[in-house]
């Protein structure tokens, strides 16, 4: 109780209006949505969650004075979690035995993509060594930020390549999947029913979810408890058959608007000659994973019965949420694509730290000289 307290108490003080930029975050909404409405328009992919995003970072190239505080995020991700949850249906159980022959390639994916994008961010990018492999990891954003600081390496690096890895594959991926599967994803953006025809038992329940959700994921340490927490929670009740009910469309419509917010501002403060140079940088890294993850999809798809897009889906790089979401929006099993991200995190975070302390045994540290820089601004990512 005295945690939870604790933690109330905290939230009130950073919602004070002389900590909290009340006025830049109105103002990135505002844009958010201008965004989201004129992608909606179009008919294009996520339109709430896309539109958002490119205005903010063009807002932010552009340095309006826009922001999106990192308190903003864990309440929206918890939302998305129930709403991918509630997706999961009792047959689900039966059918994980199946994935083994994805999961493990997921491993060899992760492996090459990894040492891919590690040398083309060493030999082409110029990063020193230790901070192309951790700004190189497919997942991982705030482990491998800590791990590099630890071992040397430009955390300022590592939080900007990471950042633009999940902006450019999460703004790529969506378009390249309609190409494939050819069909609009704009015309099934409106996940959910209506708020008008929502039950407010349905509603009481995912609520519920939610809050005993982010409770036992932080008390189990998940990676990313404010997404995997309620995702679980609602997949649970999904599963069990207590209801089929699913997040109304209007709140899952502001949850992703406010995401996508969150992410188009995560450059805001940043000189635009450093963003330019970043993103023409992820250009490159984005072309490389997109590559590798289409060549996996190709091979296991034909190999394991089950398709190139869901693969796609499984194995990239870009946001386990965001991933997800595009899974929903074209009827993809989304216990399928959650599952291998969550394992693709793990191997991430697990292998990380050991095979580059390995491979400096091997070749010796690489002694580097660099000026002292700002820190980074604050990273929470909940789950990527």
């Amino acid at each position: 109780m005295q945690s939870f307290l604790a933690s109330l108490s905290g939230i009130a003080a950073a919602l004070s209006p002389r900590r909290f930029p009340y006025a830049r975050f109105g103002l990135a909404l505002a844009l958010g949505w201008c965004g989201g409405y004129a992608f909606a328009t179009l008919r294009l992919p996520l339109p709430w969650m896309l539109g958002s995003m490119t205005v903010l970072t063009v807002a932010s190239l552009l340095r309006l004075p826009v922001a999106a505080p990192a308190l903003i995020r864990p309440p929206m991700t918890a939302i998305i979690g129930v709403m991918l949850g509630s997706s999961f249906r009792p047959d689900v159980v039966a059918q994980v035995g199946t994935w083994l022959p994805t999961v493990l390639g997921l491993a060899a994916f992760v492996s090459v993509s990894a040492l891919a994008c590690i040398v083309y961010l060493h030999k082409v990018a110029g990063f020193d060594r230790a901070t192309a492999y951790f700004a190189g990891m497919p997942g991982g954003l705030v482990e491998m930020i800590e791990l590099g600081e630890q071992r040397g390496a430009d955390h300022n690096a590592i939080a900007l390549a990471h950042s633009a890895r999940v902006l450019m594959i999460v703004l790529t991926l969506p378009f390249l999947v309609q190409w494939i599967e050819g069909v609009s994803l704009g015309n099934r953006s409106q996940l959910g029913t209506s708020l008008a025809a929502a039950s407010w038992s349905g509603l009481e329940l995912l609520v519920v979810c939610g809050i005993v959700g982010v409770i036992v994921g932080r008390r189990l340490n998940l990676p990313g408890p404010f997404l995997l927490g309620p995702m679980l929670a609602s997949a649970a009740v999904h599963v069990s058959g207590l209801t089929d009910f699913v997040p109304p469309r209007e709140i899952v419509n502001t949850a992703q608007l406010i995401l996508g917010t969150v992410l188009g501002c995560r450059f805001a403060g940043t000189a635009p000659a450093t963003i330019l140079r970043v993103l023409r940088i992820a250009v490159g890294s984005t072309a490389i994973l997109l590559a590798v993850t289409m060549s996996f999809a190709y091979i296991l798809g034909h190999a394991t019965g089950y398709g190139m897009v869901p693969i796609m889906l499984a194995y990239s790089p870009g946001g386990l949420a965001e991933m997800s979401l595009v899974a929903l929006a074209i009827h993809t099993d989304v216990a399928f694509v959650a599952a291998h991200h969550i394992v693709r995190i793990v191997l991430v975070m697990v292998s990380a730290g050991p095979v580059f302390a390995l491979m400096d045994r091997i070749v010796g540290p690489e002694r580097v000289v660099r000026p002292p820089g700002p820190d980074p601004k604050p990273i929470e990512e909940p789950a990527e």
